[in-house]
């Protein structure tokens, strides 16, 4: 089942998320311009590694043995990666399903937030939804890249928003065809699916950050709840 459009058109121009869009793609078509080894050192520098952070507050010899082994491809301001990655992606797949979600669900929400407090959510949005990921991964040496926090915190915005929306998705069963998703259902079934995900990542590992996904859309639906009331 592939997501395609939603039913409820946008009043204003989504000029962020277009923007947005834009960014993702002129950052990733650098990505792929890159060698193998320049590419590890960008999601290093980047992307944000957990461990880069929490090292000092640790007395476990793996982990300390393990910042040592990274440290020197770190050269980066610790700051920026809290932005930058957000606009960083690991592969095709990655980049097309977050800008696909993000295209379908982005305008409705920056049409009721408006341009300049969606952007704020959206960023916002993102690093609620890192720090989320952080509580389950304190001490990983590995890069969080990926625009999937910020866009699940839309996704959240959006259940409590335009419940009443319809997704129209496409879906593949012998021969495709078309069918009309409430976004109530189709959104509480996919935020489930993460939960479920992240809790059998933290038994299995995987290198999906579900819980961030889980964390961006929970934050989404507080913000989103209380823009709501406002245009009550």
């Amino acid at each position: 089942m592939f997501p395609l459009y939603d039913t409820i058109p946008s009043r204003k121009k989504p000029y962020i998320t277009y923007s947005i869009i834009l960014i993702n793609v002129l950052v990733f078509l650098y990505e792929i311009s890159l060698h193998n080894l320049q590419l590890q050192n960008f999601f290093f520098n980047y992307g944000i590694v957990p461990l880069r952070y929490t090292w000092k507050f640790t007395s476990n010899p793996k982990h300390i043995f393990i910042w040592e082994q990274i440290r020197i491809i770190i050269t980066s301001n610790p700051i920026v990666p809290f932005i930058s990655h957000m606009f960083i992606h690991g592969g095709w797949s990655h980049i097309i399903g977050n800008m696909w979600f993000l295209w379908i669900f982005g305008d409705n929400v920056e049409d009721r937030f408006g341009h300049f407090n969606y952007l704020m959510f959206y960023l916002s949005g993102g690093l609620f939804a890192l720090g989320f990921h952080w509580l389950f991964n304190i001490y990983s040496p590995y890069p969080l890249v990926g625009a999937s926090g910020a866009i699940s915190a839309v996704m959240g915005a959006y259940f409590v928003q335009f419940w009443y929306s319809k997704i129209v998705s496409l879906v593949i069963w012998f021969i495709p065809f078309l069918v009309e998703i409430p976004a109530v259902i189709y959104l509480f079934f996919w935020f489930l699916f993460q939960v479920l995900n992240g809790t059998l990542a933290d038994i299995t590992g995987s290198g999906v950050a579900y819980w961030a996904h889980v964390g961006g859309f929970v934050y989404g639906m507080i913000v989103g709840t209380r823009v709501r009331r406002h245009y009550l």
